[in-house]
């Protein structure tokens, strides 16, 4: 039987891409024959409970994924212990999670685009937060597509 495999997606407030990278990822490994558990959290506490931006929500499901039933959370230091991939969106949250992460902590954590394909890869996800209109939000769900397959692809590689 294949391990399962549990992975946490976070950004800085989860309400956009960190959300959008669980839904998106959710998706994506509907197909897969591996046991995964999928979250997303933020590093600061400003959106506890609450749901995705309106605008992360709309775009994600007109592209096919639905994350209206998400809510925001912080990162624990629990999570640490709970899941094998913690996947940073950019380098300051990414950052702050080195500084949060256990001396003992034996996961994977980097930024999620570290498993794209190019040319997203090793790249930031941008903060579509402050963007006008929802061309940040469809770019946000271009690069969490392509960082997704390539973590798919890692993990099927991983368990075979």
């Amino acid at each position: 039987m294949k391990k399962n495999t549990s992975i946490l997606f976070i950004c800085l407030g989860n309400i956009c891409r960190s959300p959008t990278a669980e839904g998106v990822f959710r998706v994506m490994s509907n197909k897969s024959s591996h046991q995964l558990t999928i979250d997303s959290a933020g590093t600061a506490a400003w959106h506890i409970g609450k749901a995705p931006d309106s605008r992360s929500q709309a775009v994600a499901l007109k592209r096919g994924y639905d994350l209206s039933g998400l809510r925001a959370r912080q990162v624990s230091s629990e999570d640490f212990k709970q899941f094998d991939y913690l996947l940073a969106m950019d380098a300051n949250n990414l950052n702050d999670l080195k500084a949060l992460a256990p001396k003992d902590f034996k996961g994977h954590l980097s930024l999620f685009t570290d498993f794209a394909t190019t040319p997203f890869q090793g790249i930031e996800v941008p903060d579509p937060y402050y963007t006008d209109g929802d061309m940040g939000f469809h770019e946000v769900v271009d690069i969490i597509e392509a960082a997704s397959r390539g973590l798919l692809e890692h993990i099927a590689q991983q368990q075979n």
